[in-house]
């Protein structure tokens, strides 16, 4: 008998260990396909609510915001590429095609891209995470350009004319703000937050094995 589970993926484009964590959860999962089958929502979580348009350049950003040093900054960097290289995750270096992500972003304009992308169904709201996630990561470009949206939601299959219009309006501002409101208030202040069937949560970007015993722990427990 197959177990269904639906999961809550809170996180931000921007966020290195969401691009992490989605990877080893898509990997754990297809570990347990016969047993478990999961439906997943991606929610919105800012890292930067308050980050203009043009972003800021990373190492500076990084150094001020956490107050460590631009050796360490880099240090925790090449660990993040490598965590990413285990999981199938291109993070790209400063000297190769996308730049290592030199800048970070405001990302607001992408959830609500997302949240309209859940709309669809389908599993295009996941292809457009992804494609976001390896356009700024891997690709270094910008996930608060218009542009960049609108091409990366036409190459998930979505309408590129209806996600620009989107996007010159307001629309789904209210919902994500809403959205993002409502997980600030249960106690998520980091991502990505993993929460199954509304009530487990599973912090962090975890190996695919520790998501794996957490899939099939919860499965069990009914």
């Amino acid at each position: 008998m197959t177990t269904f589970l639906k999961i809550d993926f809170v996180s931000d484009v921007s966020c290195p260990w969401c691009a992490i964590g989605l990877k080893a959860l898509d990997q754990a999962l297809a570990r347990v396909a016969g047993d478990i089958t999961a439906e997943l929502h991606f929610q919105p979580f800012e890292l930067n609510p308050k980050m203009a348009p043009e972003g800021q350049e990373i190492t500076e950003h990084i150094t001020q915001k956490y107050g460590i040093t631009p050796e360490q900054a880099d240090v925790n960097r090449e660990n993040i590429r490598q965590r990413g290289e285990k999981v199938g995750f291109a993070f790209s270096r400063a000297d190769q095609p996308g730049g290592g992500r030199s800048r970070i972003y405001n990302t607001f304009d992408a959830h609500r891209l997302l949240h309209w992308a859940g709309l669809q169904g389908g599993g295009v709201q996941k292809t457009l995470k992804e494609g976001l996630l390896k356009a700024y990561f891997t690709d270094g470009q910008s996930p608060a350009s218009h542009e960049v949206l609108v091409r990366v939601a036409s190459e998930s299959g979505l309408d590129p004319v209806q996600a620009a219009e989107i996007l010159a309006s307001q629309a789904y501002a209210k919902q994500v703000r809403e959205r993002e409101s409502f997980y600030l208030s249960q106690g998520v202040h980091s991502v990505p937050a993993v929460i199954i069937n509304d009530r487990h949560l599973i912090s962090g970007g975890q190996p695919v094995e520790v998501f794996e015993q957490a899939l099939r722990q919860i499965a069990a427990a009914g």
